[in-house]
């Protein structure tokens, strides 16, 4: 089983920033693509960015230029920087990995979620 755990959200101004992180840990062998997503309040949930293992990154459109998807291999663990934060980045958001587990399972996992409360 793999376990993901997000931290790093909160309440800032618009304008502000924040730095969401997500730790994978359990039975990895290998963790291809994660991603964060975010879903906010009577909305469904949507993609914002993801990375792969190699570092190659994609983005929303509503978040491009604002927004930077990272990750640490050694670490499992994925990053999400957010600049230029505005009160529609609102949202509940969720960390996602496609994990290969040690006896070769294969699945895509979430987090619980980290509230990012962005005020005007």
């Amino acid at each position: 089983q793999v376990q993901l755990v997000e931290s790093g959200g909160g309440l800032v101004q618009a304008g502000g920033s924040l730095r969401l992180s997500c730790a994978a840990s359990g039975s990895i062998r290998d963790i291809s693509f994660m991603r964060w997503h975010r879903q906010a309040p009577g909305k469904q949930r949507e993609f914002v960015a993801r990375i792969t293992n190699g570092g190659t990154t994609v983005y929303a459109d509503s978040v491009k230029g604002r927004f930077t998807i990272s990750r640490d291999n050694a670490k499992n663990t994925v990053y999400l920087q957010m600049s230029s934060l505005k009160p529609e980045d609102t949202a509940e958001f969720y960390c996602n990995a496609d994990a290969t587990s040690f006896d070769s399972v294969y699945r895509s996992y979430w987090g619980q979620g980290t509230q990012v409360t962005v005020s005007s």
